[in-house]
């Protein structure tokens, strides 16, 4: 491939494909008509300051790019092996969710009501992620062409058609489970619980900056990458809230399960039209898209882990690589950690509070990383003023400042109302939900602290 051989079309496609997802409705859709307002929110505050900082700072430093290198050079190493451990271990959060999904899905194959019952979710979670991991040890790669097809069978076709048979269900006078008044799509911001759908949102956003190395390699950067952002965020905006609200206005709220919601849905819709025969082809379509997904998410992160080791923060045998290219250790330590974490479907009491605690736990880990990218990137675009990359944001050094300031203020504000147990979602007393995730959030984090005792060590 040459330097730069990526077009509109393409980086579109890139950019879409590593956030839109069927997988985040059902819990979008729980926040009824103001889902729209946080959607903007988010998109403002969070979404497009990800997006165009992470392609500048692509573009500024021709030879480092990523997390770790943008971290070490603006406040060290240390903070830059915080960084990656941080991009790593939310991923043992959200590996549970995606699996609890695949395994609720599955049971439109069997029995729907399998996807309350915590045995049978927690034995197909750890038995898919077990053998996807003995899969990766082997060195077996998916194609690109699996993952794209993967991908607009499993994403692109599901979302079109939930949007579709949403907006049919509107205009020809269905029943409707929520109604678009002033008062509905206009939240009280006075009141906490209310923010906790901009959790939800967000986390249906995390990852547009993976989209942000392809800028070398892009057709005139400058006009072509403001395009793809604009126009996938558009999609992404217009596909998510609409597919929100379809499942929002045929299921009550109090109906929606985080798990298999979205199948709930499909077969509400399907069964009112007579098409019900298509809901065992829909959901292979979509458990196909999930599990090319998570085969392609298995090894990236733990590359982080690996670099660490290389460092000298971990023992070296995690930086060693069998004869597939692959660290046995990394991935056998990755698939041990998530065995423990998803025990968090056994110790809620109800599997939604699980998956909603999991995914909680997920975006807050994820959303201190952003907070040290954007603090990152505010400080090297002042100790690096000479620089003029090849792609600016709009406003250029404005610009520049003025989203990284309101990235940092949406991950604070995100972080913030994470901590606030949903009253839409059975997590217990507000008292054992925050003990468990604040306890959870401690024990994800505090091993750092173990690794730089390590590298310590080490030394002595």
């Amino acid at each position: 491939m040459s330097k730069r051989t990526i077009g509109l079309f393409t980086l579109t496609l890139l950019m879409t494909g590593a956030i839109d997802s069927v997988r985040n409705l059902p819990t979008t859709a729980l926040f009824g008509p103001s889902l729209i307002f946080f959607f903007i929110v988010g998109a403002i505050f969070f979404l497009l300051p990800t997006g165009f900082i992470s392609a500048e700072l692509t573009s500024m430093f021709k030879d480092k790019g990523g997390i770790f290198d943008w971290t070490t050079m603006a406040f060290g190493e240390k903070i830059g092996v915080l960084a990656i451990w941080l991009q790593w271990i939310n991923t043992m959060a959200w590996y549970p969710t995606i699996l609890s999904f695949i395994a609720g899905t599955a049971t439109y194959l069997i029995d729907p009501s399998l996807a309350q019952n915590k045995v049978y979710l927690v034995s197909v979670i750890l038995g898919v992620f077990w053998l996807l991991t003995i899969i990766n040890l082997r060195g077996l790669r998916v194609s690109a062409i699996f993952a794209s097809w993967s991908g607009l069978i499993g994403m692109v076709i599901p979302m079109m058609l939930i949007v579709v048979l949403g907006l049919i269900w509107i205009f020809t006078g269905k029943p409707l489970q929520i109604h678009f008044t002033w008062h509905a799509l206009l939240p009280h911001l006075d009141k906490s619980t209310n923010w906790i759908s901009l959790t939800a949102i967000i986390t249906s956003f995390l990852g547009m900056e993976l989209a942000a190395v392809h800028v070398k390699q892009i057709n005139n950067p400058q006009k072509t990458f403001p395009k793809a952002l604009m126009i996938s965020v558009g999609f992404i905006l217009v596909s998510m809230i609409l597919g929100s609200l379809a499942i929002a206005v045929v299921l009550p709220a109090n109906d929606i399960n985080l798990v298999d919601g979205i199948m709930e849905a499909f077969n509400q819709f399907l069964s009112y039209y007579h098409l019900a025969y298509l809901l065992p082809v829909l959901t292979i379509m979509i458990l196909l898209g999930s599990l090319g997904g998570i085969i392609n998410w298995l090894i990236s992160p733990a590359k982080g882990l690996m670099q660490a080791a290389e460092l000298g923060y971990l023992p070296k045998i995690f930086a060693q690589q069998n004869k597939h290219g692959v660290s046995s250790a990394v991935l056998i330590a990755q698939a041990i950690l998530v065995t423990f974490v998803c025990l968090a479907f056994l110790f809620m009491p109800s599997v939604n509070g699980s998956y909603w605690l999991l995914t909680d736990l997920s975006t807050e880990l994820y959303l201190i990383m952003y907070i040290l990218m954007f603090a990152a990137a505010l400080t090297l675009k002042i100790k690096n003023k000479h620089l003029t990359p090849s792609f600016q944001v709009p406003g250029k050094k404005f610009g520049f400042y003025t989203l990284g300031i309101f990235g940092i203020l949406g991950c604070l504000v995100s972080l913030y109302v994470g901590f606030l147990p949903p009253s839409n979602i059975d997590v217990g007393s507000d008292l054992h939900y925050v003990i468990t995730f604040s306890t959870s959030m401690v024990i994800m984090v505090l091993p750092i602290f173990g690794l730089y005792g390590y590298k310590r060590f080490r030394r002595c």
